[in-house]
C-alpha cells in the first residue's frame, strides 16, 4: 500500500513540476545524463545522477518503476556522497534502464525530495533500437533427437553405481574371510603368527613322566590321581606315536592294537602290567603297594624307551633309497 501511494506522489509531483518552474530549492541543483542515448533492444544502460547542494540525511532520489511504458528501472545503486565544505554536498546515484520494445522515449526527470524541498532533474531522450533477426539463418526448427554416447555405468541401477566400489569392496572382504578360514582357521592356525613347533611325541611323554614323579602323588596317598595321569600320558603317547586312539579305548582294545603294531608287539607286556593296576586302583579301589607303585612308574619308562624313533644316518638312508631303486628297475627289465 506504501508503495502506491509513494509512486502517486512522485507522478504528481513530477506533473507538478513540469507545470511550473521549480521553487524553493534554490540551493540544491540535479542533474541526469545517460550513458548513450542508443539502447539495444533488451540491453542495459545507467543514467548517472548528480545532486549538489546543502544535503542533509532526510533528502533522497525518487524515482518510479517504470519511467515510461515501456522502459523499465532494472536496478539503482547504493547513493556515493561526497562532503564539499561549506556546508555543501555532492550525490552520485545510477539508475540502469531496460528496454524489451524499441522506439523514441522523452524519459521523465528524476527528483530528489527532502523535506518539503523538491529538485527535479533535466529530460532525458532513449532511443531504442530493435534487434535484426534473421528468419533465414538463426531461426529453426525444433532440432531432432539425439542419442548421446553411453557407456557401460549407463545400463546399470543406480544403486549399482552409487554403491559400486563399497559393493565390490566387501566381496573382497567376505572372500579374503573365507579363504583364511579354509586354509588357516579350519585347522586350528592363526595366519600371520609364527607356531610354534611341535615337541615329538618321545620327548613330550619323558617331560611329563619326569613332571608326574616330582609331585610325589603316590607318597601323598593319591595312588587314583598318579594312575590317571600315567595311563593318560601314555593314551597321548600312543595317539600321536603310532596313531592309535587310545583315549577312547578300553585296556581289551589298547592291547589288542598294541599286537598288531610291529613296533609294539614285544613291548606291549609293560603296558599290560601298567593298564591292570590302573583298572584296579580306579575302578576297585585297591591301594597298590609302594613297589607295586615304583614298578608301574618304570615300566612305563621303559615301555617309552623301547618305542623310542630309530634315527638311520644319512648315509645308510641314502644307501637304503639306492637299493630300493635298483631292485625296481631289475623287476621292470
Amino acid at each position: 500500500m506504501k508503495h502506491y501511494i509513494r509512486h502517486i506522489l512522485i507522478c504528481g509531483a513530477v506533473l507538478s513540476l513540469s507545470a511550473m518552474p521549480m521553487s524553493g530549492a534554490p540551493d540544491i541543483t540535479i542533474k541526469a545524463e545517460l550513458d548513450s542515448a542508443y539502447l539495444l533492444m533488451g540491453k542495459r544502460t545507467a543514467m548517472h545522477i548528480e545532486v549538489v547542494g546543502e544535503l542533509n540525511e532526510k533528502g533522497e532520489i525518487l524515482t518510479p518503476d517504470s519511467l515510461w511504458t515501456d522502459v523499465e528501472v532494472s536496478s539503482i545503486t547504493e547513493p556515493v556522497i561526497t562532503d564539499l565544505g561549506n556546508g555543501r554536498k555532492e550525490l552520485k546515484q545510477d539508475i540502469i534502464l531496460q528496454s524489451f520494445d524499441s522506439g523514441l522515449y522523452n524519459l521523465p526527470p528524476v527528483i530528489y525530495y527532502q523535506g518539503d524541498e523538491m529538485a527535479q532533474s533535466n529530460r532525458l531522450a532513449l532511443k531504442v533500437i530493435p534487434v535484426p533477426v534473421d528468419t533465414l539463418k538463426t531461426v529453426h526448427d525444433y532440432a531432432d533427437i539425439k542419442n548421446p554416447p553411453r557407456h557401460v555405468f549407463d545400463f546399470m541401477p543406480d544403486w549399482a553405481t552409487d554403491y559400486g566400489l563399497w559393493i565390490i569392496l566387501a566381496l573382497l572382504v567376505i572372500g579374503a574371510s573365507i579363504f583364511v578360514y579354509l586354509k588357516w582357521l579350519r585347522k586350528g592356525k592363526i595366519p600371520l603368527i609364527p607356531t610354534k613347533k611341535p615337541i615329538p611325541p618321545y620327548e613330550l611323554a619323558i617331560k611329563q613322566l619326569e613332571d608326574l614323579k616330582e609331585e610325589k602323588l603316590c607318597e601323598r596317598g593319591e595312588e587314583k590321581a598318579f594312575y590317571t595321569r600315567l595311563t593318560d600320558i601314555l593314551r597321548v603317547y600312543l595317539e600321536t606315536r603310532f596313531g592309535i586312539n587310545a583315549m577312547e579305548m578300553t585296556t581289551t582294545q589298547i592291547l589288542k592294537a598294541l599286537t598288531s603294531n610291529e613296533a609294539t608287539r614285544v613291548p606291549k607286556k609293560y603296558m599290560s602290567e601298567i593298564l591292570r593296576t590302573a583298572d584296579f586302583v580306579k575302578f576297585a579301589n585297591v591301594r597298590p603297594l609302594p613297589d607295586d607303585n615304583v614298578q608301574s612308574f618304570r615300566s612305563a619308562l621303559k615301555f617309552v624307551e623301547d618305542t623310542k624313533p630309530v634315527e638311520v644316518p644319512e648315509n645308510e638312508a641314502a644307501d637304503d633309497a639306492t637299493s630300493n631303486d635298483d631292485s625296481l628297475k631289475d623287476k621292470k627289465d
